[in-house]
C-alpha cells in the first residue's frame, strides 16, 4: 500500500454482466418502485459511483424517497451509498442537501433499535466532514449510557475517530472515556475505552492500569492484550517505569488465554534480562507448546525459544529447563519433534547429559512398540542421531547408549539401522575402552540382520577390530552359520535334486486328495505348495543374499575373512592351526566364486566382485607381511583420517555459531541513530508490536530487508508502449503465497474512457483471486488497480492480458490494448537449506523428475562459475570446502535448496576446465537437477540457463 493511498473501508463485488442502467430508469425505480426496486436501484446506483459516474440528480431523489424508509438492508445501503457520494461542490463547501442527512442521522442515533444506532455510529467513524459531525455531537455521547454494549463500544470508537481528526468537536474526549472506562463492565467496551486512551491520552491509560493493576489477572483477554501493549510501549519508551509494571506482566503469564501468555512471554524478556525472568518467560512458552494442539504454533513458540537460546546470557537458563523441553517430544508431528531434538541437542551440557541420554533411550525403545504411525522410522532416526552426537560430545555416556542402539541394526528400517551403524563405527574408533563390549554386542546381533547394506557394515566392523583368538573364532562361527552348508553349489543342487523323489514327498507333508468333477480322484502334494516358501524361510541370510545375486557382499566377505585370517595367523603359532583357519577362509570365497558362476543366483556375479575375491585368495595364499600391513593397518588410518577431519568441520562449524552469538562491540564501530536508520533495518530497539504490525501487512520481502536502500523502481514492470491510448506498468509485490500486483493505468487520449477494464490470467501454478472492477478514466486521468494472485508451487509463473475500455460517444466496439506478461521469478520462493549426505542420496533416488542443463558459460573458472550458481539460484552446497579446494581441472559438487512450500530442489554440477584448449577456455559440462515436481526441476533449470553466464557491468 503506498502511503498516499486512502484506506478502502468497504469492498463490494460487482457483477459486470449486464449493461449500465439509465439514470432515468434509476431515477423512476427509487420514486415510485417497492422496497424491492428501490433496493436493486440503490445498489446499481452504488456501482455506478464506485465506477466513477457522478450522478447529481439522483442525491435528492434518494433524500427524498429512500431515505425516511425504516427498512434495514436500505438502510445498511445508504450507509454504503453515503459513505462514496461527493459530499461538496467542486469549490469544497458542503453541499445544502446534506443537511437533510444530517439530521436523519441524528434521528438513527437515537433509534429504539441497537443495530441501527451501532452501526451508524460505526459509519461516522468514515465521515471526514466536521460540518455533518459536529450538530451529532451531543447524540454521540448520549449513546455511550445506552444499555446496549454494542452501541457502547462502537460510540467510543465514533469519539476516539472524532478526536483524532476533529479534536475541537470534542475535546473532553479521553476524561469522557476515563470515566466511562471506571464505570463500565463489558470486556469489548473496556477494551475500545482502554485503547482509545492508549492512544489519545497514555498517562490517563497508566493511571486507570495502576488503579486496577491487581485485578489485571480477572479482565477478559482482548483487555489484557491491550494492556500488555501498553507495558511494552510505556517501558520501550521510559526504561524507568519497568519496576512498575514488571509485576503486572508476571501476573499475565498465568492469564487463561494462550494468546495473552504468549504476548506477556515475549514482552517480558525484551523488559528484563533477569534470570527469574527468562526462566519464567521460557517456561510459559514451553507450556504453550505443550499444551497447544495447532502444529504451527508449536513451531513457531518453538522459534521462540530457540531466539532465546541464541542469546549468550539465556543459554545458562534454559539449560536447567531441557527436561521440560523433552516434554514436546510427545508431540506427534516430525517437524515439532526435530525442532525439539535439536534444541535439547543445543542445550545439553555435562550437568543435564545423563537425564537427557535417560530419556531418549525412553523414546527409542518407545518407537520399537508402535509402528503404525508413518513418521515412526524418520523419528528413530532422529534419536538415533541425537544419542550419537551426545555420545561423541560425552564420551562417558556412550557405554548406557550403544547397547541400547545396537538392537536397532536387525530393524527392517535401513534408514536408522545404517545411522546406528555409523555411530557404532564412530565409537569402537574413538574409544578403545568399548571395543570389546561393541565387538561382543555385535556378535550377538549378527545373525538377525535382515539388510544387506547393514550386513556388509556389521561384516567390516567385525572383520577391522575383533582382535583375540576367541572373537576371530567367534566372527568365523557366525560367517559358517550365516552362510549355511558348504559347497554352496552342491547342497542346493541336492536340495532341489532331492525334493523330486517320490519317497521325500511323503515326509515332506500331508497330501491330499481331491475329488474332480469327472469323480476321479487327484492328488495335490505338499511339495508345490508348502515347500518353497519354506525353503525361503529356512534359508541364512547371508546365503539368501547371494542366491538373489548381491555378490557386493560377497567381496566385503573375502575383505574381512583377509583381516581376520591374517590376524590369526599373527596371534596362533601353532601351523597345524595357522593352515587350519586360512583354508576354511579361502574354502568360503572359493565356493563364493563357484556359487557366482553357475546358474543358480538370479543374477551373476559381476567381474570386479570376481577380481576382488581372487585376490583375497592370492594375498591368502601368499600371507605377505606387506599385504598384512595394508589390510589391518591403512583400512583403519584412512577411517581415523575421516573422522578427525569430520570432527574438525564440526567444531569449525561450532566456533562460527559461538563467534555469531558473541556480538563484540568495537571502538570505532559507528553509532546507530535511531531517527537517521531506515524503516526496513531491524534492531532490538524497535518497537516489536510494529514490527509485527508490518510483517501481518506484508511488508518483510526478504530482499528488502537485506538492501534497504534498494528501490521499489527495479520492480516495476513496463506493461503497454508510450505510445498506447492507455499507459500501463505493475509494481510487482512478492509476499511468501501471495503477489500483490499495484497496476498503474494513464489514459493518454483526450476521451473519457468508460468500462475500462484489466483482464489478467495466469500460466502456471497460479491463481487470480479476484477479478479487478472496472474504472472510468477522465481525459489524461490516472488510477490504481489492485490484483492479488495466489501462488501454490514453486514454479516459474506468467500473468498476461489486456485492458479493454469503451470510448464516450464512439462506437459500441471496445477497445483493447495487449499487455506485456509480467514474469514471476522462482526465486522468490527459495531458500537455502542443509541435509546430510545420506539425505540427499535418498531424495536423488526417489525424486522421479530430472532436468539436465548443459553449461554454457563465458566463466573461466571452476570455482567462480559454483559461487555464480550459488548466488543466481539461491541454493546452498553442501560439498565441504576441503572437497572444493585444489585444483584438479574438474570439480563436482551437490546443492540443496528448499521452497517456502516445504519442496525440495537437488542438484548436481559436474564441471571441467578443457586445459587442451588453453588457460581461456570456458568451464564446460552438465548441472543436473531433480525434484519431485516437474515445474520445480523445469523452473530451477530455466533459471540456471538464463543466468550462467556472466555479465560484465
Amino acid at each position: 500500500m503506498t502511503a498516499a493511498e486512502n484506506v478502502c473501508y468497504t469492498l463490494i463485488i460487482v457483477p459486470m454482466d449486464s449493461e449500465p442502467p439509465s439514470e432515468i430508469s434509476l431515477k423512476n425505480d427509487l420514486e415510485k418502485g417497492d422496497v424491492k426496486s428501490k433496493t436493486e436501484a440503490l445498489k446499481k446506483v452504488i456501482i455506478m459511483i464506485l465506477n466513477g459516474e457522478k450522478l447529481p440528480g439522483l442525491l435528492m431523489t434518494i433524500i427524498r424517497f429512500v431515505l425516511p424508509l425504516q427498512d434495514h438492508t436500505i438502510k445498511k445501503l445508504l450507509l454504503v451509498f453515503w459513505e462514496i457520494v461527493p459530499k461538496t461542490t467542486p469549490d469544497g463547501r458542503l453541499l445544502q442537501e446534506m443537511i437533510l442527512v444530517c439530521d436523519a442521522y441524528r434521528k438513527d442515533l437515537q433509534h429504539p433499535n441497537e443495530f441501527i444506532r451501532g452501526s451508524t455510529l460505526r459509519f461516522l467513524c468514515k465521515l471526514k466532514e466536521p460540518e455533518l459531525l459536529e450538530p451529532l455531537m451531543p447524540a454521540i455521547r448520549a449513546c455511550l449510557e445506552h444499555r446496549h454494549s454494542y452501541v457502547r463500544r462502537n460510540a467510543v470508537l465514533a469519539i476516539y475517530t472524532i478526536y483524532r481528526n476533529f479534536e475541537h468537536l470534542i475535546p473532553d474526549a479521553p476524561e469522557l472515556i476515563h470515566d466511562f472506562l471506571v464505570n463500565e463492565k463489558d470486556a469489548s467496551c473496556k477494551r475500545n475505552a482502554f485503547m482509545m486512551l492508549i492512544h489519545a491520552d497514555q498517562e490517563r491509560a497508566l493511571d486507570y492500569l495502576s488503579t486496577c493493576i491487581d485485578q489485571v489477572q480477572t479482565f477478559g483477554d482482548i483487555l489484557q492484550l491491550v494492556i500488555v501493549e501498553l507495558i511494552y510501549k510505556v517501558c520501550h519508551a521510559n526504561p524507568s517505569e519497568r519496576a512498575r509494571f514488571i509485576r503486572c506482566i508476571y501476573n499475565l503469564l498465568q492469564s487463561s488465554s494462550p494468546a495473552v501468555k504468549y504476548e506477556a512471554a515475549g514482552t517480558l524478556v525484551t523488559l528484563s534480562s533477569a534470570p527469574t525472568a527468562i526462566k519464567a518467560a521460557a517456561q510459559c512458552y514451553i507450556d504453550l507448546i505443550i499444551k497447544e494442539s495447532d502444529n504451527n504454533v508449536k513451531l513457531i513458540v518453538l522459534d521462540r525459544l530457540i531466539e532465546l537460546k541464541d542469546h549468550p546470557s539465556h543459554e545458562r537458563v534454559l539449560q536447567d529447563l531441557v527436561m521440560d523441553i523433552l516434554r514436546v517430544l510427545s508431540t506427534p508431528d516430525l517437524e515439532v519433534r526435530k525442532k525439539t531434538l535439536q534444541l535439547a541437542l543445543d542445550l545439553v551440557s555435562s550437568r543435564n547429559v545423563e537425564e537427557l541420554v535417560i530419556v531418549l533411550k525412553k523414546e527409542v525403545i518407545k518407537t520399537n512398540n508402535v509402528t503404525e504411525h508413518e513418521d515412526t522410522d524418520k523419528y528413530r532416526q532422529l534419536l538415533v542421531r541425537t544419542l550419537h552426537s551426545c555420545s561423541v560430545r560425552f564420551p562417558d555416556m556412550a557405554a548406557n547408549v550403544i547397547p541400547v542402539l545396537m538392537e536397532f541394526l536387525s530393524d527392517y528400517n535401513e534408514a536408522a539401522a545404517a545411522d546406528v551403524l555409523e555411530f557404532v563405527r564412530e565409537a569402537i574408533q574413538r574409544f578403545d575402552n568399548l571395543r570389546l563390549l561393541i565387538v561382543e554386542k555385535m556378535l550377538e546381533v549378527f545373525h538377525a540382520i535382515k539388510s544387506v547394506k547393514i550386513y556388509r557394515g556389521a561384516l567390516w566392523i567385525l572383520g577391522e577390530y575383533c582382535s583375540t583368538k576367541e572373537d576371530i573364532q567367534s566372527v568365523m562361527t557366525e560367517v559358517r552359520r550365516s552362510l549355511g552348508e558348504i559347497p554352496i553349489v552342491e547342497s542346493e543342487i541336492k536340495k532341489e535334486t532331492g525334493e523330486l523323489k517320490p519317497e521325500e514327498e511323503i515326509t515332506v507333508g500331508p497330501t491330499q486328495k481331491l475329488v474332480t468333477e469327472m469323480g476321479t480322484y487327484a492328488t495335490q502334494s505338499a511339495l508345490s505348495s508348502s515347500r518353497p516358501a519354506k525353503k525361503e524361510e529356512d534359508r541364512p541370510p547371508l546365503r539368501g543374499f547371494l542366491l538373489d545375486g548381491d555378490f557386493f557382499v560377497a567381496a566385503s566377505l573375502a575383505t574381512t575373512l583377509t583381516k581376520i585370517a591374517l590376524r590369526y595367523v599373527a596371534l596362533v603359532q601353532e601351523k597345524k592351526k595357522q593352515n587350519s583357519f586360512v583354508a576354511e577362509a579361502m574354502l568360503l570365497m572359493a565356493t563364493i566364486l563357484h556359487l557366482g558362476k553357475s546358474s543358480l543366483p538370479k543374477k551373476p556375479i559381476t567381474d570386479d566382485d570376481v577380481d576382488r575375491i581372487s585376490l583375497c585368495l592370492k594375498v591368502l595364499s601368499e600371507c605377505s607381511p606387506l599385504m598384512n600391513d595394508i589390510f589391518n593397518k591403512e583400512c583403519r588410518q584412512s577411517l581415523s583420517h575421516m573422522l578427525s577431519a569430520k570432527l574438525e568441520e564440526e567444531t569449525l562449524s561450532q566456533k562460527k555459531e559461538s563467534e555469531k552469538r558473541n556480538v563484540i562491540v568495537q571502538p570505532d564501530d559507528p553509532i546507530s541513530f535511531m531517527q537517521l536508520t531506515a524503516k526496513n533495518e531491524i534492531n532490538s530497539k524497535e518497537d516489536q508490536f510494529q514490527l509485527s504490525l508490518l510483517a501481518a501487512m506484508g511488508n518483510t520481502q526478504r530482499k528488502e530487508a537485506a538492501d534497504p536502500l534498494a528501490s521499489k523502481l527495479n520492480k516495476v514492470t513496463q506493461l503497454t508502449g508510450f505510445s498506447d491510448p492507455v499507459y500501463a506498468e505493475a509494481y510487482v509485490h512478492v509476499n511468501q503465497y501471495d503477489i500483490v500486483l499495484d497496476v498503474l493505468v494513464v489514459n493518454q487520449t483526450s476521451d473519457t474512457l468508460q468500462n475500462c477494464t484489466l483482464e489478467l490470467a495466469t500460466l502456471g501454478d497460479l491463481k487470480l483471486v479476484e477479478k479487478p472492477s472496472p474504472l472510468t478514466l477522465a481525459p489524461h486521468d490516472f488510477a490504481n488497480i489492485k490484483a492479488n494472485v495466489k501462488v501454490a508451487s514453486t514454479e516459474n509463473g506468467i500473468i498476461f492480458g489486456n485492458i479493454v475500455y469503451d470510448v464516450s460517444g464512439a462506437a459500441s466496439d471496445r477497445n483493447c490494448v495487449v499487455l506485456s506478461d509480467i514474469h514471476i521469478d522462482i526465486m522468490d520462493y527459495i531458500q537455502p537449506a542443509t541435509c546430510t549426505d545420506a539425505e540427499f542420496r535418498q531424495m536423488w533416488a526417489e525424486f522421479e523428475w530430472e532436468n539436465k542443463v548443459t553449461v554454457n558459460t563465458n566463466i573461466v573458472d571452476l570455482n567462480e562459475y559454483l559461487l555464480h550458481i550459488l548466488k543466481s539460484t539461491n541454493m546452498k552446497c553442501l560439498t565441504p570446502e576441503k572437497a572444493l579446494s585444489g585444483y584438479c581441472g574438474f570439480m563436482a559438487a551437490n546443492l540443496y535448496a528448499r521452497s517456502i512450500f516445504g519442496e525440495d530442489a537437488l542438484a548436481n554440477v559436474s564441471i571441467e576446465k578443457p586445459i587442451h584448449l588453453g588457460p581461456d577456455a570456458s568451464v564446460t559440462g552438465h548441472v543436473r537437477i531433480r525434484a519431485k515436481s516437474q515445474g520445480m526441476a523445469l523452473s530451477l533449470g530455466d533459471k540456471i540457463n538464463l543466468s550462467q553466464k556472466k555479465t560484465n557491468l
